[in-house]
């Protein structure tokens, strides 16, 4: 424990630099405390949140010199002690963008082994996507209080806050009668899942106990992406920013320019996006393998892709189907794009070993990509090109993509 500070003390504090998770650091007495709700360079009132060994976690509760960058809210719960579903709506768009850049650089520095130069000619620029800060996301998952009521959830805790408009979700679904403010009420839920998709789909779902129950609208819900329509299960995944999937498909061609005649694999595939832009790329001649676990996401694969006879779909983790060379070479092409923790040194062992000339990583979490660019770099690969997208606005989340390359 830190001794002299304690949960719910208030301290003045000078903020610095930017850090993962939507905080900034700040120092008291040489300890180090990470400020949420602040930016860099302001003198803010702060209040302890939670004592660790060896750091503090606070919330900036007043200003008392603020940064140009700083903006006011459009949400009135993206507050401190209010929703936590919104990380940086004090900062101005533009400075949002640069302090993602910012929390990339670091993780790449101090966990991918990156130095300043290595960093510097990446030339890395997050790059907002069509529509705005706001009224993006078309994938919504309310929690539900012991009152039934619907709403967000704190930073850091499983407290509800009962809320009368998500500002970041669809505006489809903003308008659909869900929250306490339209006069419902969900006694019988843990949650409730509001989808708006792509091709003017509109559902939601109550979860209890972990079985769903339709309330309204389709099962399935269709998407528009790469030229396609895709038809997927609400439940699947998908990405919730309208323009990301198409934004990401480009990304990872144009990095990658998969050749006519090539394999490719498209590994944590999903519902088979990459793998529909892979096989129009590799053509008859070519062939591209999908990897999936979720069951979900198999069906979804198969269904959507069985006009492509180019490409297998094998249902299995990835590290399984790699290990028991269920995905075989030669390979050319290889497609990453695992969950949140990264993709983990056995699965980049395994793909360097399969030797293709180029791998494209889709990375929802700095921490997680750096680490794993760090086993491509022992594995003698490099990081050749970097790209990031702000698929999250307002939150301090940032979709990346990555080019690796063997230097030997």
């Amino acid at each position: 424990m830190i001794s002299g500070l304690e949960e719910a003390e208030r301290v003045e504090l000078t903020v610095a630099a930017v850090a993962p998770g939507g905080h900034c650091v700040a120092r008291v007495d040489g300890q180090v405390v990470f400020v949420r709700h602040a930016l860099p360079g302001e003198r803010v009132l702060a209040e302890v949140t939670e004592v660790h060994r060896g750091f503090v976690r606070a919330d900036a509760v007043t200003v008392l010199e603020a940064a140009p960058e700083r903006v006011t809210p459009p949400c009135p719960y993206a507050r401190p002690g209010r929703c936590g579903g919104c990380d940086l709506q004090h900062v101005a768009p533009d400075a949002q963008l640069r302090w993602k850049e910012a929390v990339v650089r670091e993780q790449l520095i101090r966990l991918g082994g990156l130095d300043e130069a290595a960093c510097d000619a990446l030339g890395l620029r997050v790059t907002a996507l069509p529509g705005g800060p706001l009224g993006w996301r078309s994938r919504v998952r309310y929690a539900v209080d012991a009152a039934g009521r619907a709403g967000l959830l704190k930073h850091r805790s499983h407290e509800v806050v009962p809320i009368d408009r998500c500002l970041i979700a669809h505006p489809a679904i903003q308008e659909l009668p869900v929250l306490t403010a339209a006069g419902v009420s969900w006694p019988d839920a843990e949650a409730v899942e509001a989808v708006a998709s792509t091709g003017g789909d509109v559902a939601v779902t109550a979860v209890a106990a972990g079985t769903a129950r339709r309330v309204s609208g389709p099962d399935r819900v269709r998407e528009r992406a790469a030229g396609r329509e895709w038809t997927v299960p609400t439940s699947s995944f998908w990405q919730v920013h309208p323009a990301a999937a198409d934004t990401l498909v480009d990304a990872v061609l144009e990095l990658t320019d998969p050749r006519p005649g090539e394999r490719a694999w498209d590994l944590y595939g999903g519902a088979g996006l990459f793998a529909a832009a892979l096989a129009a790329r590799v053509g008859e001649t070519g062939r591209v393998t999908l990897v999936e676990a979720a069951g979900d996401g198999v069906t979804a694969a198969r269904e959507n892709l069985r006009d492509l006879p180019v490409v297998e779909v094998v249902a299995a983790r990835v590290e399984t189907a790699l290990a028991r060379r269920r995905v075989t070479g030669p390979v050319d092409v290889v497609v990453l794009d695992p969950p949140r923790t990264g993709a983990g040194a056995r699965v980049v062992r395994d793909v360097v070993a399969a030797g293709p000339r180029t791998v494209a990583y889709v990375a929802c979490d700095p921490a997680a990509f750096a680490r794993d660019v760090r086993v491509f770099a022992d594995l003698g690969w490099r990081l050749t090109a970097l790209r990031g997208y702000d698929l999250f606005p307002m939150t301090q989340h940032v979709e990346l993509v990555g080019l690796l390359s063997p230097t030997r």
